[in-house]
């Protein structure tokens, strides 16, 4: 494993929290946020939970700062509020000596676009020697907030802070930083995205196979214990061991034999052995189980069924060998899966849930996706006969529809609206009563017709929050909220991402921008593609202008990297650049060419290959 570039450490300032840990949800919060960063740039090294104590505080800080190693960054979360016992800020203020408003206002800048009562952060963040030090919001969801709107810029400022050259770090300028740190428009539109989708809600399922891909509302408490009952862990013979370990050899009778089954057996007596299957109840009075290894038969009934006498072989039998105790995987009362947890494939969630009798649990509700074509030109892909001049068949929703379901989310086929003002409103307006969030392609360009974001401001009454990204492909999507009446007198929020009408933007945007939405709505985390870093397997030439998301084959090589070559022409419009493409390269803009052997970032949308190094 390459070593990371810099170490962080956490400092979870809470008096709740330093007596029962488990009520902590800040720590786990804030190691995703790095570990969502630049593949292998961050470690949390050390993470610890402090009550809201002055000394207690400076004492870990200045353990961790001024260590013969230091980290590079301290995050505090925690007592930064207004109440009596938050000393947080009076804490780490005299240990600074640099102070770093900047931090505090991008910081501050964030939370304002999610709550005025961010005002009510008392943030510090600053300098002392060479490590970085920032005070986060004790809340789990404003600490990640908090740590997300900063934490590109954070690996420069803390090569600064360990004495890097500063002429050599800013030579390029600004925008070469900005492209170092990933701090692209992209990012900036995820962040809009974040902020206007609503917050996740719960509600009750079976616990089945189709919760899978689901994430729990609530921590999940055991209502019994497994095992309910002691139980053997091998095939063999329940005894009766002594303390001291003394000699178990002899010849005994088999008074009982115990199966896998919810039959009572009689207990057993001083002398005496029972023979007992895996996952079996230990007889009344039994202690440990001799191995089936261990014995030899000496008797059995005339017809061979029935064992009558064994042999113990094994020396220095203990009370405990070989038995599962009642409670030893999961005692009565502890929680087994916590809040935030996706019920995954692997089978592992589900099978703890079914384990201890669980029928129903709370998750966190997916929205419904709902995907509408526009254009006059756009006629069902499966139309029989040729195409008429001017015409296209429409890719795009199957397209699309396929992918929102390929990720556990439901898709409603909205159909095509035509280019008048009239029939493209109607069709919005009735989607809202069924579905959360609209996915459109096309009319969202330039053109005379193109009436998709005139539509949403003016007729619906909708916010764009962005209608541009700089970004190749997919320069005009747009993002926008409608506030729709419910049927019970409240409002509710709809999404809608207008995405590009060529098949390869449509498809490209989906998964930068419409992927990370229903993830934060479903409270999954972290939101979107998973980032990888991959090696270039040829030389990729870069666009001067705009970043670039590359569609690309990425396998891994018998060297054990991964190493990603094109899939050929990328034109938005080619669908064929999709054909096989399992991620997508985050190309920098530049005039250069990277070479073969480069590293970059990649988002990976599909399965790994495995293939010779290219």
């Amino acid at each position: 494993m390459p070593t990371p570039d810099f170490r962080a450490a956490i400092l979870v300032v809470s008096t709740t929290a330093s007596k029962d840990p488990s009520t902590d949800f800040c720590v786990e919060a804030l190691k995703d946020v790095f570990e969502n960063q630049e593949s292998g740039i961050w470690e949390v090294s050390d993470a610890k939970i402090v009550s809201d104590e002055v000394l207690d505080i400076q004492r870990s800080i200045l353990a961790w700062a001024d260590a013969e190693n230091p980290v590079n960054l301290i995050v505090t979360t925690g007592g930064t509020g207004f109440a009596v016992s938050d000393v947080t800020p009076e804490a780490v203020t005299p240990l600074l000596h640099k102070q770093a408003p900047g931090l505090v206002h991008g910081m501050l800048a964030t939370s304002l676009d999610v709550t005025p009562f961010a005002v009510m952060s008392r943030t510090v963040a600053g300098v002392r020697k060479n490590t970085i030090i920032i005070t986060l919001p004790g809340s789990p969801k404003a600490s990640r907030e908090n740590l997300r709107a900063i934490v590109k810029l954070l690996p420069h400022a803390c090569k600064q802070a360990a004495g890097a050259d500063s002429r050599q770090l800013h030579a390029g300028g600004v925008e070469r930083l900005e492209k170092e740190a990933g701090v692209w428009p992209g990012p900036h539109a995820l962040r809009l995205i974040e902020q206007f989708t609503p917050s996740p809600s719960s509600t009750m399922v079976m616990v089945d196979g189709n919760m899978i891909g689901n994430v729990l509302a609530e921590n999940v408490t055991a209502t019994e214990a497994v095992p309910a009952y002691r139980a053997s862990t091998v095939d063999g013979y329940a005894v009766i061991a002594q303390e001291d370990g003394s000699s178990s050899r002899g010849v005994f009778p088999v008074a009982s034999i115990s199966h896998a089954s919810p039959v009572e057996v009689p207990p057993l007596g001083s002398g005496q052995v029972a023979r007992i299957t895996t996952g079996a109840p230990l007889p009344p009075g039994a202690n440990a189980v001799v191995m089936v290894e261990d014995t030899n038969l000496k008797s059995a009934t005339l017809d061979g069924k029935e064992e009558l006498e064994v042999e113990i072989m094994a020396d220095n039998v203990k009370p405990g060998e070989n038995v599962r105790e009642i409670g030893s995987d999961i005692e009565d009362g502890e929680v087994i899966l916590r809040k935030g947890t996706e019920i995954s494939t692997n089978g592992g969630e589900l099978g703890l849930l079914a384990s201890v009798g669980k029928a129903e649990v709370a998750v966190y509700k997916k929205p419904v996706v709902g995907i509408l074509s526009t254009g006059d030109e756009i006629v069902q892909h499966s139309r029989p006969g040729s195409l008429r001049l001017g015409e296209v068949r429409d890719c795009n929703r199957p397209t699309l529809m396929a992918a929102v379901k390929s990720y556990g989310f439901e898709a409603v086929d909205l159909g095509i609206a035509r280019d008048t003002p009239g029939d493209l409103e109607q069709k919005l307006r009735d989607a809202f009563q069924e579905v959360d969030v609209i996915i459109t392609s096309g009319g969202v360009s330039m053109g005379e017709l193109d009436l998709l974001k005139p539509t949403i401001e003016r007729s619906l009454g909708g916010t764009i929050h962005f209608g541009r990204v700089s970004m190749k492909p997919g320069k005009p999507t747009t993002f926008a909220t409608v506030t729709v009446p419910s049927k019970v007198g409240s409002s509710n929020q709809k999404l809608i991402f207008s995405l590009p009408g060529n098949p390869v933007s449509a498809i490209v945007t989906f998964h930068l921008f419409v992927l990370p939405s229903l993830h934060f709505a479903s409270g999954i985390s972290p939101a979107g593609l998973p980032k990888i870093l991959v090696t270039l397997g040829h030389d990729f030439r870069l666009d001067p202008q705009r970043p670039e998301y590359h569609r690309a084959i990425a396998t891994i090589g018998t060297d054990g990297l991964i190493y990603a070559k094109s899939t050929g022409r990328q034109r938005s419009s080619r669908v064929g650049s999709l054909k096989s493409a399992n991620a997508l390269l985050c190309l920098p803009t530049g005039k250069a060419v990277l070479e073969k052997g480069a590293q970059v970032k990649a988002l990976l949308m599909g399965k790994l290959g495995s293939e010779l190094a290219l």
